[in-house]
């Protein structure tokens, strides 16, 4: 596996996998600082660890981790990985409890994409906004 961090990391895989609950979200990302920017910027996240390999998030009570595509070199993904494909198509994350008006504007200032504005569901607010790789977040709250 290529590694572009210097210095050792916050603790090892092993350790912080031990850590996770029993499901949880790895994005692999083109690259780590503009996603974790996205992910602090416009959903609010709390940046546990960050390097230019990987960054530990946490979002409300999610847990979740981005790798990024250097990381994969030894994967059977690497090849479309590299071919800059459009990443997530067809899965969308979904995160109640977090302010959909808020998330959208956050999203206009940085001028990230908002997939769908906020819209007045039967079950809440909602907007859907994507990352810079094009992953696709459903973000909103119930009524």
């Amino acid at each position: 596996m290529a590694t572009k961090r210097e210095g050792d990391p916050w603790m090892s895989g092993v350790e912080y996998a031990r850590l996770l609950p029993p499901f949880t979200i790895n994005l692999v990302v083109r690259e780590v600082p503009p996603s974790v920017a996205f992910y602090r910027s416009v959903l609010g996240a709390e940046v546990r660890y960050s390097d230019p390999d990987f960054a530990a998030l946490k979002i409300a009570d999610l847990e979740f981790m981005l790798h990024a595509d250097h990381t994969y070199d030894e994967h059977p993904w690497y090849a479309d990985l590299a071919s800059d494909s459009k990443r997530g198509l067809g899965a969308e994350l979904r995160l109640i409890g977090i302010d959909p008006d808020q998330v959208e504007a956050r999203a206009r200032e940085i001028g990230a994409t908002v997939v769908k504005p906020t819209e007045e569901k039967a079950r809440g607010r909602e907007v859907v906004v994507a990352d810079p790789d094009g992953y696709v977040w459903a973000v909103g709250v119930f009524i």
